[in-house]
């Protein structure tokens, strides 16, 4: 069990549903928590026995910013989305006061372009990322990639298109390519295939205009378990290595589940 001294209690200040099953939320923010844009928060809710079930989320919001921010599913019967389902602004939250993870720039050296990969919530990090100063003067060129099965569940397209108008990123908004994927409906302007294939068939190359390279490309992978392992070999198969502790590579990725 975590101590409570290793956790604070948090309110939930907003709630927005895009789908029945898929909403956004923020909540107050300890003024001594800090993270690094990409690492993720572990989130406690109470059972019905009063214990505490603890699950991992990945942090939408700025490092700078006052509030704390989360994309999450509603998993049927799950023991912690049901809960947080049912919550509303007010109810209480509890964060670990401790961050979490390795989905972060500082894995990489060197670099030209930013390629971000990801399914479903798996873009939660990657807007916290583009919020971050460095991502815009470290890199010449950033891709996002977002794969959602329907259209409604593009849930960040409007915060990443407002980066253009933004009183500091906006200079710099010319560098970011946003690729949203859909794959279970035709959406004019979306490319429609699994971020494998879109890979393989040189499709996704086409959409951004220039050319994955190995000496110059950094990529990230966030999403579900079958796309991140599946892009992660063949980007293994194509002679990109992983970034590990002490020795920088060309991919960094985070599994949902």
């Amino acid at each position: 069990m975590t101590s409570p001294d290793k956790y604070t209690v948090e309110r939930i200040t907003e709630i927005h549903a895009y789908t029945p099953n898929l909403f956004r939320f923020r909540t107050t923010r300890y003024r001594g928590y800090r993270f690094i844009p990409g690492q993720f928060a572990r989130l406690g809710l109470h059972d019905d026995e009063g214990k505490i079930i603890w699950r991992a989320y990945s942090i939408v919001s700025a490092s700078y910013d006052e509030h704390l921010e989360f994309f999450s599913i509603v998993v049927p019967d799950g023991a912690f989305t049901s809960r947080l389902a049912r919550l509303g602004v007010g109810d209480e939250i509890l964060v670990e006061k401790m961050n979490y993870g390795f989905l972060t720039t500082d894995r990489f050296e060197g670099g030209r372009d930013l390629w971000m990969l990801s399914t479903g919530t798996g873009v939660a990090p990657f807007v916290s990322i583009l919020y971050e100063a460095s991502t815009w003067t470290d890199y010449d060129r950033i891709v996002l990639v977002h794969s959602v099965r329907h259209s409604a569940e593009l849930a960040y397209t409007e915060t990443v298109e407002s980066l253009k108008h933004h009183e500091y990123f906006g200079e710099f908004a010319h560098k970011l390519v946003y690729v949203p994927v859909v794959t279970r409906e035709a959406v004019a302007g979306a490319l429609a295939k699994r971020i494998p294939e879109l890979l393989e068939s040189g499709e996704l190359e086409g959409r951004v205009g220039f050319a994955l390279d190995r000496d110059t490309s950094r990529v990230m992978i966030c999403g579900n378990p079958e796309m991140v392992e599946d892009t992660r070999q063949w980007f293994l198969g194509h002679g990109y290595e992983l970034s590990r502790r002490g020795k920088p590579g060309h991919l960094a990725l985070e599994n949902l589940w």
